[in-house]
Order: C-alpha cells, then structure tokens, then sequence
C-alpha cells in the first residue's frame, strides 16, 4: 500500500479506549449508531453496531469496531458489572458506569446525540471514553 491519504469514502475502523473502570467484573455493552433517534440504546436501529466485550478485554486492548462507512455516529457504553446484559438503575440512577463518545457531561438523563457525536472520514478514529457511576 503506498503511503497516499485513504479516500473520505473508505470504510475506517474505531478503536475505543475505555478509562476510569471501578472493577474488573462483568462486561461492557457497547451501542454505535448514526440515528440520532436510536441513542442511546440502539433499539430498533437496523444499522447498529452493538457488542458485548469482557472487561478484561476492554482494558488489555480497547475495543475495535471495524469497516465503519463514513459519517456522523454516537457511541454508548455501559459497564455491566453483574453480567444480565441491561443497565441497573435504581429511582432512575444508573447502579452502574455509563460512557459516551466525546464523554460529554451527564445530568438528567443521557446526553443528546448531537453532544456526543464523532465523524468517521478518510483516517481511523479513536474515542477516549470515561466510565462515570453515580451510585
């Protein structure tokens, strides 16, 4: 391969660090989609990309999500500690990490799509995500 720039139009791969993990239990359950409609669940987004990485996967590596065509996404991420695939809440509370593309700050509920958006063009991207647990 020469050392040319890849074209905009190239599929990219994201590499995504995950910091700030309180334990080395469970997994992490990992939401990628384009629709702003769709996050931060992924539900119903027949263009998702959603995975489910061991912890000790997440901190050796980082997680790899390959051949992303170009454009806008969000990333979200829950750290599920007890392994039952589903972010624990109590009184509405996350129990358990919650992150996001661009880590932008976390009030009343999740952020908009927009706040934690990225764009995949013409060179791989990788986000530095920071798990954050309220309770």
């Amino acid at each position: 391969m020469s050392g040319a720039a890849a074209s905009i139009a190239t599929p990219q791969n994201l590499s995504v660090d995950v910091e700030a993990l309180r334990s080395a239990k469970g997994s992490i359950i990992v939401c990628l989609t384009r629709l702003p409609d769709h996050f931060p669940d992924c539900t119903g987004d027949p263009d998702r990309r959603h995975y489910i990485v061991p912890v000790a996967q997440a901190r050796a590596g980082g997680i790899a999500i390959p051949d992303l065509p170009p454009g806008g996404y969000a990333l979200a991420l829950i750290h599920d500690e007890n392994n039952n695939r589903k972010l624990d809440t109590f009184a509405g509370i996350p129990r358990e990490g919650v992150a996001f593309s661009r880590n932008p700050p976390i009030r009343f509920g999740a952020p908009s799509f927009n706040s934690a958006r990225f764009t995949i063009a013409g060179a791989p991207v990788e986000q530095d995500v920071k798990m954050k647990y309220f309770l």
